[in-house]
C-alpha cells in the first residue's frame, strides 16, 4: 500500500462536491438578495399555495423518444399541455444529481435511485443542466414550478467519502466516521474481495462501543436485511492516507452500504457546507422552486449511558432542518421533509424548519381502511394530526410514490409503544396495535391474497396504487384483469385519490397512477434485487404521452409496467377515463380553494366503511364536506353535523341537490360501494369556526 499519488488527490478534489461548494458561496456573502424574505418560521399555506397538485416523477421509469434524454421528455411542451390540462401544478423531478461511487477513477453505478449523490453535475443516463433548466421554463407557461431534491443525511462515495478514506483536510469531519487503531484491527472483519467495505454484526458494533469508539447500535436498523445490513455500520479496507499512514475507518450508514452518513456536528461544519451549498445550486442554477429533504430526521446520533445510541428525536436534527429550511427561505424557495418518525417528530422538525411534510401519518392507515372496509384507524390518525397540533394544510397527501407503502407505524413503535390506544372496542398498548395493522396488512396486501406484492425487509410492501386496488377486491392473479376488472379497480384508485385531494394541503400523484401501473414480476427485475430491495416490482417503466409505444424498457433498463389506464395521450380522449375523472376532482379542489381550506372534524360514524371529513372552504365559500365510502357494500347513514349552518347540500362534482342540512344538523348520507362524494353547503347563515374533534 503506498501514498496516494498527488494528481489522483488533485482529481478528487476537482470532483468534490464540497470544494465546488465551498468556492460558490462567495457568490453569496454580502449580497442583499439573502435578506429580502422571511425565514425564520415555516410557511407551509404558502408552499401549498405556490402550487398544490404535484406530478412525482422517477427519472428512471420514463420512457423516451428515440435517443431523447428523460429531461428533455420532460419539458415537452405537449406533455405540459396534458399536465396543465389535469391540474397538475408542480414536478418533483426526483434525484438527477450523479449517485454511485467511485472506485478510483470509475465510476460506480447508484445503489439507491440517485439518492446516494456524489456530483452536483446532472447524470447523464437523464440528460443536461440544460435540459433540466428547460423543464422549469416550460413550466412557468403553465403557472407551474419544479420541485428538485437535496439529501442532508447521506451522500454515495463519490470523491468526497475518499477524500476522507485518505484523511484529507477536513473531509473526515464531513462523515460519521472513525479511525479505529491497528490493534483493534482483529475486532474487525475481513473485507469480502471485489468489496470496500463490510457491514458490522451487533457484538462487534457492541465491542466497538464498548472500547470507546462509535456511539454504539441505533434505535432501528433500517433496510434491515439479514447477511446483509444487521447493524448501522460499515467497515472499510486498510487504506492509505495522504500522510502515509494505513487506517481502517468504521463509518454509519444509517441506510445503504454506499451511503456515508454525514456528522452535522463536527467542528469543521463541513456537512452543513456542503449541503446548504447543494440547496442553494438546486435553486439558483437549476431553476427549482421547492426542495425536498430527504432523510432528513437523521442528523443527530448521541451516545447514551445503556442502551442504544439516541439516533431518533434528536434535536440537533431539529436545528439542522432550521438551518436548511431557513436557509432556503431565504433564498425565495421552499421545502419538504420525507420523515417516517413519530407524530411528535413530525410537529417537531415542522418547527422552523421544513414548510410541508410528507403526510406518512395517515397514508398507511388509508390503506389499511380500503383493505378493511373499516375507516376506525384512518379516523384515528386524522385525529391524532390534530392532536399534537399539525395543520392538515401542511402535508402531502399522496398516492403512489417511488417508496414501498410503509406498515412502519413508527409513532406506535418508538415513543408510544406503551401508550393505551383505543381501538376495535378495547384498550391496545401502541406495539399491539402496531403490529395488528402490520399483520392485517401484509395478510390482505402480499402473500396468498396477492403474490403480485412483495413485503420490502421489515418496513413495509413494494406495491403500485392499482395492485393495492386489485387486492383489495380480492384479485389474485393480475395476468386474469379483464375490462371489467379494469373498472373496478379504477373506482378504488379515484376513492384513493379522492381521499387525497379533497383535504386541505398538496396532492401529489406518480406517474404509475396516471397510467394504472401493476407491478413488474420479480424475475424481470432480478439483478436489481439481488441486495433485498423488492421497491423494484412497482417502479415498471411508463410512457406518458405516447412517444415510444413499442418501447420495451425505459432508458434506464427498467421494463415497461403494463398500464391498465393506457397512456395521458390516450385517456384524455375518453370521457369516463381515469385521467379525466381525476381531472374534474382536481378541477372542484382549484376552483373552491379546498387546498387552502380548514378542516373542522372528523366525525364519528355508525357504517364501518364510511370516513366524513368536514371543510371550511376560504373566503367565505362555505362547508365542504368529502364522504367515502372505504367498503363493498352501500351505506345510507344519517349524521349530524355540529356547528355546520343549514342549507341545501350540493354534489359539487356532479351539480345535482343531494338534499338539505337540517337546522339540527342533520343530514342522510347515501354512497354506493368504494363511492366518493364531494359536498358543499349552500346555506344564507355563516357555520361557526369551532373545532369538534
Amino acid at each position: 500500500m503506498t501514498v496516494p499519488k498527488a494528481e489522483y488527490v488533485q482529481w478528487l478534489l476537482e470532483n468534490s462536491m464540497l470544494e465546488k461548494i465551498r468556492q460558490r458561496t462567495r457568490l453569496y456573502s454580502g449580497q442583499a438578495r439573502m435578506w429580502m424574505n422571511p425565514y425564520a418560521e415555516a410557511r407551509p399555506r404558502g408552499a401549498s399555495a405556490t402550487a398544490s397538485v404535484w406530478f412525482a416523477a422517477y427519472p428512471g421509469s420514463i420512457i423516451t423518444a428515440g435517443e431523447d434524454s428523460v429531461l428533455k421528455t420532460l419539458s415537452s411542451p405537449e406533455l405540459w399541455q396534458q399536465f396543465a390540462s389535469i391540474g397538475i401544478q408542480a414536478i418533483h423531478t426526483g434525484p438527477t444529481k450523479m449517485g454511485g461511487g467511485l472506485s478510483g477513477y470509475d465510476a460506480t453505478p447508484s445503489i439507491d435511485g440517485n439518492f446516494d449523490r456524489i456530483s452536483l453535475e446532472i447524470d447523464s443516463r437523464f440528460g443536461t443542466l440544460e435540459e433540466y433548466v428547460a423543464i422549469s421554463r416550460q413550466a412557468s407557461v403553465h403557472n407551474a414550478i419544479v420541485i428538485d431534491d437535496v439529501i442532508p443525511s447521506h451522500t454515495g462515495k463519490g470523491a468526497d467519502f475518499r477524500l476522507a478514506e485518505l484523511a484529507y483536510g477536513d473531509y473526515p469531519g464531513l462523515y460519521h466516521m472513525v479511525e479505529i487503531k491497528e490493534e483493534d484491527w482483529a475486532h474487525l472483519p475481513q473485507v469480502p474481495e471485489g468489496r470496500d467495505a463490510v457491514n458490522l454484526m451487533p457484538d462487534t458494533v457492541d465491542l466497538l462501543r464498548e472500547k470507546g469508539y462509535i456511539v454504539g447500535q441505533l434505535q432501528r436498523v433500517i433496510f434491515f436485511e439479514p447477511g446483509i445490513k444487521e447493524t448501522d455500520w460499515s467497515a472499510t479496507l486498510p487504506i492509505t492516507g495522504v500522510d502515509g499512514k494505513v487506517r481502517r475507518w468504521v463509518y454509519l450508514h444509517y441506510f445503504k452500504e454506499g451511503q456515508p452518513s454525514l456528522n452535522w456536528l463536527d467542528p469543521s461544519f463541513a456537512a452543513q457546507q456542503l449541503i446548504i451549498g447543494d440547496a442553494l445550486h438546486c435553486l439558483d442554477v437549476m431553476g427549482a422552486r421547492g426542495l425536498r429533504l430527504d432523510a432528513n430526521g437523521f442528523l443527530g446520533v448521541e451516545r447514551r449511558q445503556s442502551g442504544k445510541a439516541w439516533s431518533e428525536s434528536h434535536p440537533l436534527s431539529v436545528t439542522g432542518n432550521q438551518l436548511l429550511g431557513g436557509m432556503i427561505r431565504k433564498a425565495g424557495g421552499f421545502s419538504f421533509q420525507e420523515l417516517n418518525l413519530a407524530i411528535d417528530d413530525i410537529a417537531m422538525m415542522s418547527k422552523g424548519g421544513s414548510d410541508l411534510s410528507y403526510d406518512f401519518i395517515t397514508r398507511p392507515a388509508y390503506q389499511h381502511a380500503l383493505m378493511t372496509g373499516d375507516t376506525e384507524f384512518l379516523r384515528m390518525m386524522l385525529r391524532k394530526v390534530h392532536e399534537y397540533g399539525i395543520d392538515p394544510a401542511s402535508l402531502i397527501h399522496a398516492l403512489q410514490n417511488h417508496d414501498e407503502l410503509t406498515t412502519e407505524l413508527v409513532h406506535f413503535w418508538t415513543l408510544h409503544a406503551e401508550d393505551n390506544f383505543s381501538f376495535n372496542g378495547q384498550m391496545l398498548p401502541g406495539a399491539i396495535l402496531r403490529e395488528h395493522i402490520r399483520e392485517t396488512m401484509y395478510e390482505k396486501l402480499c402473500g396468498a391474497h396477492a403474490p403480485y406484492n412483495m413485503r420490502f425487509v421489515t418496513n413495509g410492501i413494494a406495491c403500485t396504487s392499482a395492485s393495492v386496488a386489485a387486492a383489495a377486491l380480492g384479485i389474485r392473479d393480475l395476468s386474469t384483469i379483464n375490462s371489467d376488472d379494469i373498472e373496478r379497480i379504477k373506482q378504488l384508485h379515484l376513492l384513493l385519490a379522492m381521499y387525497n385531494a379533497l383535504q386541505p394541503g398538496v396532492f401529489a400523484l406518480s406517474g404509475w397512477d396516471l397510467v394504472g401501473a401493476l407491478p413488474l414480476n420479480p424475475d424481470q427485475v432480478s439483478d436489481r434485487m439481488a441486495d433485498g430491495d423488492t421497491r423494484w416490482i412497482q417502479r415498471g417503466a411508463y410512457d406518458l404521452a405516447d412517444v415510444d409505444p413499442e418501447a420495451a424498457f425505459s432508458k434506464d433498463g427498467l421494463p415497461k409496467a403494463t398500464a391498465l389506464y393506457g397512456s395521458l395521450s390516450h385517456q384524455l380522449n375518453d370521457p369516463d377515463s381515469f385521467a379525466n375523472k381525476l381531472k374534474q376532482i382536481l378541477r372542484i379542489r382549484q376552483d373552491y380553494g379546498i387546498a387552502a381550506s380548514k378542516q373542522l372534524a372528523i366525525p364519528d360514524v355508525q357504517a364501518p366503511g364510511l370516513l366524513v371529513m368536514v371543510h371550511e372552504l376560504p373566503a367565505g365559500r362555505g362547508i365542504q364536506i368529502t364522504a367515502l365510502n372505504f367498503s363493498a357494500v352501500a351505506i345510507q347513514e344519517t349524521m349530524v353535523l355540529e356547528n355546520v349552518a343549514p342549507g341545501a347540500v350540493v354534489d359539487m362534482l356532479h351539480e345535482t341537490l343531494e338534499g338539505d342540512l337540517q337546522e339540527n344538523g342533520e343530514f342522510v348520507f347515501n354512497l354506493e360501494p368504494y363511492e366518493g362524494l364531494c359536498l358543499r353547503v349552500v346555506s344564507a347563515l355563516p357555520s361557526i369556526n369551532t373545532d369538534v374533534y
